[in-house]
């Protein structure tokens, strides 16, 4: 057992605190102790993870992607030209992190390789927020890598006590979790203290609380890539609000204990089954009727 181990956030401020770290510095040593590897092999390995998040990012950017099913892909570059432009209506970090963090979720759509953080239905928002702040902030890798282990950590204390599953607590558990993650990333990254990371962790994932898993056609599609981008703008708000100084009364352990009473109160249709909230809807349906149609005879699409 790793001196460094923590179960929950109460845990993990409190080694940051005894140790003077961050809360990702606490989960470096927690690894290096974990897998017995030094802590240039463990950065790496984590590097290797953000160039994939890179190349992720860039696919879906540049190119003209489409998921099999054909209902998303080309959204993510639709914004960036947008942003380009200079037409976005939001700042332009979160312009970039918004699209961004819906490329990269039409390429895991369009079943192309991406990080799972936490899961892969939720898998654009971290990069979508880092990858943003590195554009727009002039960051380096080292900076990145970093609040990709805060993020980790963020990921872990959610996982310990709750669950990462869509099926299990609804998409408040996936893109939540994700966006908890990437709220606390920015913060360390711009030198916000633990306190503070935990804090913003905590309002994005109120800000997602209840949040259900509806996919249409039980695929990772919609509304799931668009929740990746609006996760994204959340992400950022939520950091924004926690480095202010805006008191943020509710520890993030208790926001994880309601969102496991809220999951299990969300009814199975409203839980990865495709049976309920959007996927119910009259256009949906008819969509699915049309995958069938595919599924059935691929040269008819």
């Amino acid at each position: 057992m790793t001196r460094y181990n923590f179960r929950n956030m109460a845990e993990l401020l409190e080694l940051a605190r005894a140790e003077k770290l961050t809360l990702g510095g606490v989960v470096i040593r927690y690894q290096e102790e974990l897998e017995g590897k030094p802590r240039e092999e463990v950065r790496g390995l984590m590097a290797g993870r953000l160039q994939v998040m890179r190349a992720a990012a860039q696919k879906g950017l540049s190119e003209d992607i489409r998921s099999p099913s054909g209902l998303v892909g080309g959204g993510g570059k639709l914004l960036e030209e947008w942003r380009r432009a200079g037409k976005s209506l939001s700042g332009t970090t979160t312009a970039r992190a918004v699209a961004i963090a819906m490329a990269i979720a039409e390429v895991n759509a369009a079943m192309g390789r991406v990080v799972a953080a936490p899961t892969a239905g939720s898998c654009g928002i971290l990069p979508g927020v880092l990858l943003a702040l590195e554009a727009e902030r002039g960051l380096g890798e080292d900076q990145l890598v970093d609040g990709l282990f805060t993020a980790a950590g963020i990921g872990m204390v959610a996982a310990r006590q709750a669950s990462l599953s869509g099926a299990a607590l609804g998409c408040q558990a996936e893109c939540g979790v994700a966006t908890a993650m990437a709220a606390a990333a920015a913060v360390e990254i711009a030198g916000g203290e633990p306190e503070r990371a935990a804090a913003a962790a905590g309002v994005a994932l109120q800000g997602l609380m209840g949040l259900v898993c509806d996919p249409v056609g039980g695929l990772v599609e919609i509304p799931c890539v668009m929740r990746n981008a609006t996760g994204a703008a959340q992400a950022l708000a939520a950091a924004d609000i926690a480095l202010a100084g805006v008191q943020c009364y509710l520890p993030f352990d208790e926001v994880i204990a309601a969102m496991v009473q809220v999951g299990r109160a969300l009814p199975a249709s409203l839980r990865e089954t495709g049976t309920g909230g959007v996927a119910a809807c009259p256009t949906a349906r008819r969509l699915v009727e049309q995958i069938s149609t595919w599924r059935h005879n691929p040269s008819s699409a």
